[in-house]
């Protein structure tokens, strides 16, 4: 696997954007910004559309993922194959490393909440929380760890990095990438509070760590993002409603 932080001269053609790159990007902000201005009222209206309110939200986070991961894996297919392939070479290296990343995280996490105070449940995270306890894992499992992870690891480092990096000073891209993704996750919140962004901040700064160490490696930094989040949906399926109550109170 390597290492190196610019890509190779004959793979600076896949780091050019494209007209299916600005229309992901496009749908995603697009969809952020209404989320953003109007998101009860959105949700609202969603919500009218079917008998089941969290079935209807659902069915809304599943399509919009979709079709942006649709387009995500048009534009960045070519990518794709290559870091497939370059994962491949090294099987094992690749097996051990994503549950180490995925480690690691979650000890940067304690660290940075223990830092910054008592810890703090985002909106995003409630609202997933709430989400899980009215549909099974089966239906969760496809948007939280395959799609979602895919197009925020397309859009965050694929596009913030590896493709608007080559106009800009690289760091200032992580950096960039780090607070925008962190930042997306407290979206629609009353109030952004620290407590409530270093768990995405750390989360972030991992996901850039690997993607940068594998030679911008997009397809790794997918499968450690996944792996993090299959982690979650087990643990949380696997805690009682009842317990989970609890240990929120006993946070609170």
């Amino acid at each position: 696997m390597t290492t190196t932080r610019t890509p190779p001269a004959q793979d600076l053609g896949l780091y050019r954007f494209s007209g299916l790159d600005y229309t992901a990007a496009a749908l995603y902000l697009a969809a952020l910004t209404g989320f953003t201005l109007a998101g009860n009222y959105l949700l609202g209206l969603i919500q009218n559309l079917g008998t089941s309110p969290a079935a209807t939200s659902y069915a809304a986070n599943l399509i919009f993922y979709g079709v942006v991961g649709i387009f995500a894996v048009l534009a960045a297919r070519r990518v794709l194959v290559r870091d497939t392939r370059v994962l491949a070479t090294r099987p094992w290296f690749t097996l051990l490393m994503i549950p180490t990343a995925v480690i690691a995280m979650l000890v940067l996490t304690a660290i940075v909440v223990a830092v910054g105070g008592a810890p703090e449940t985002s909106a995003n995270q409630a609202g997933i929380q709430a989400l899980m306890q009215q549909v099974p894992a089966w239906l969760i499992v496809p948007l939280l760890v395959l799609v979602g992870p895919f197009v925020e690891e397309y859009i965050f480092r694929h596009l913030l990095i590896g493709k608007l990096g080559r106009y800009l000073n690289v760091w200032l891209c992580c950096v960039l990438s780090v607070v925008l993704f962190a930042a997306l996750h407290i979206v629609g919140q009353e109030a952004i509070t620290l407590t409530a962004l270093l768990p995405y901040l750390a989360m972030g700064v991992v996901l850039v760590a690997v993607y940068m160490w594998t030679g911008r490696n997009v397809v790794f930094s997918y499968l450690v993002h996944a792996a993090k989040n299959l982690l979650s949906v087990v643990l949380i399926y696997a805690i009682s409603p009842e317990l989970m109550e609890q240990l929120q109170q006993v946070q609170g």
